[in-house]
């Protein structure tokens, strides 16, 4: 065996078809692309989503909700969760700061205390928000509310 007689498998490679080469070839005239149309021009290129004329789909179906631009997003706090960290962190003054520091809020969340939960410990919490129930909780447990 040489260089010279080396040939790929039998079946394995075809010639490729010669399309647009004359009626001769019999893929000449449409060049396999059926009659006419934007389909058989080149560099035909169809729109996302379009059904040929037909109302979209996405355009059929009903507009719904609304997003409010000047909604406040606040994190919650609950007060389960609060006793939880004074009990594991010994804290008794929360500040935002100090819920950054121990990873609970990101930079730039804003803090709401909700009233999930007991709450046994005297706290002193500085948060964005809070709900009525949860400032009498704390205020109850001997603590004390700053909203900023």
């Amino acid at each position: 065996m040489e260089l010279h007689n080396l040939t790929p498998a039998t079946g394995s490679v075809r010639d490729n078809k010669r399309k647009g080469r004359g009626q001769g070839s019999g893929k000449g005239g449409t060049a396999t692309k059926g009659h006419k149309g934007a389909k058989s021009r080149s560099g035909y290129k169809q729109k996302r989503g379009h059904e040929g004329g037909q109302m979209p789909l996405q355009m059929r179906l009903p507009k719904r909700g609304f997003k409010n631009p000047n909604r406040e997003a606040f994190t919650a706090l609950n007060l389960d969760q609060l006793q939880e960290m004074s009990d594991k962190f010994k804290v008794t003054d929360w500040t935002i700061e100090a819920l950054r520091e121990h990873n609970f809020i990101s930079r730039t969340d804003k803090v709401k205390l909700l009233a999930r939960g007991e709450l046994s410990a005297k706290v002193n919490l500085t948060a964005h928000a809070a709900s009525e129930a949860a400032k009498k909780a704390v205020e109850a447990a001997g603590g004390t509310i700053t909203i900023v």
